[in-house]
């Protein structure tokens, strides 16, 4: 019994230290959209391959909920990275941050496996006769926690403008309330198990995990930088920065963002791999995930831009 009793104590010391870092290494916190966990993971294994010495440590949640993992729990982070740059523009500017970059796109779709009820069937005029009927469950993510979620009700607005039905998005947003969930990534799930038939879900989340999907028309799938002015006709409320609070979100074409917090630990890592997120090899992973880069990335805020990054906002990088 004593051997076994100093056994376990003799463990109990030594597994605490298999999680901390190994002496001398950095780590890179980063808070990102859950649409961006299959591209960030590709993005961190290459980079600490090229920067040994350098550990990135990514936690996954809905955009909203990174934010207000700054801004309510106080938890230490350098990068955030949004599926939407409202999210930083409105909740972390300018306490937190000064700037932020729009690095990437990305559009709705309605995705779908051969077991979905009506999938030889569905297409982009008859999907929403499809998903309000009886036999049919979809889900969605929260619009209080995650863009897909309020993009996907901005996309029911606008498909009720699109195709000409009276009370379409209404209709839509009251059913299946039961297959909502924190973030877009969770209803991967719920798919693959066939509990539920369809999904509002990003175009690059589909390609990801071999899902099909119907691309729907530009005019509703918050794709087209173009149609932005169509887009803005359309608006949700949604939680703001403090329990109780509310704001307003306008439909606009999908653009990701991503920021370096004031107060980063890691400043000058971070700001390595972000230089890395922008360049050719970030942008090669985000294709190769489905994901358009765009090119240049965008700042409303240039001045306030680390010098090192300044490069990639002024031309276009080649690939």
């Amino acid at each position: 019994m004593r051997k076994l009793f100093t056994l376990f104590f003799t463990l109990s010391l030594l597994l605490p230290a298999c999680n901390n870092p190994r002496a001398g290494e950095k780590e890179i916190i980063v808070f990102h959209a859950g649409s961006l966990s299959v591209p960030f993971r590709e993005m961190a294994k290459e980079f600490e391959r090229n920067n040994p010495g350098i550990k990135i440590l990514q936690e996954s949640a809905g955009s909203l909920v990174c934010a207000r993992k700054i801004t309510e729990l106080n938890k230490p982070c350098d990068i955030m990275a949004s599926a939407d740059h409202y999210v930083i523009d409105e909740l972390l500017i300018p306490q937190y941050t000064g700037w932020g970059i729009r690095f990437a796109t990305n559009a709705i779709v309605i995705a779908f496996n051969n077991k979905s009820k009506y999938s030889g069937e569905i297409n982009a005029e008859n999907w929403p006769e499809i998903l309000l009927s009886d036999d049919v469950i979809y889900g969605r993510s929260d619009p209080d926690s995650d863009p897909c979620g309020y993009r996907s009700v901005l996309t029911m607005m606008l498909a009720e403008q699109y195709y000409g039905i009276p009370g379409l998005a209404g209709r839509l947003a009251a059913r299946n309330r039961n297959y909502i969930r924190p973030k877009e990534v969770d209803l991967i799930a719920l798919a693959e198990s066939n509990v539920i038939d369809y999904m509002f879900q990003y175009k690059s989340v589909a390609i990801q995990h071999g899902f099909r999907f119907i691309e729907l028309p530009s005019e509703t799938d918050l794709s087209d930088p173009l149609k932005d002015d169509l887009y803005a006709t359309v608006s949700i409320e949604i939680a703001g920065r403090s329990p109780g609070d509310k704001i307003i979100v306008r439909g606009s074409y999908i653009n990701y963002s991503l920021t370096l917090l004031n107060d980063a630990p890691a400043r000058e890592e971070a700001i390595a791999f972000i230089d890395f997120i922008l360049g050719p090899s970030g942008s090669r992973i985000l294709r190769e995930s489905g994901q358009e880069p765009l090119i240049p990335p965008f700042t409303e805020a240039p001045g306030l831009v680390p010098e090192q990054l300044r490069k990639y906002l002024s031309a276009e990088i080649p690939l």
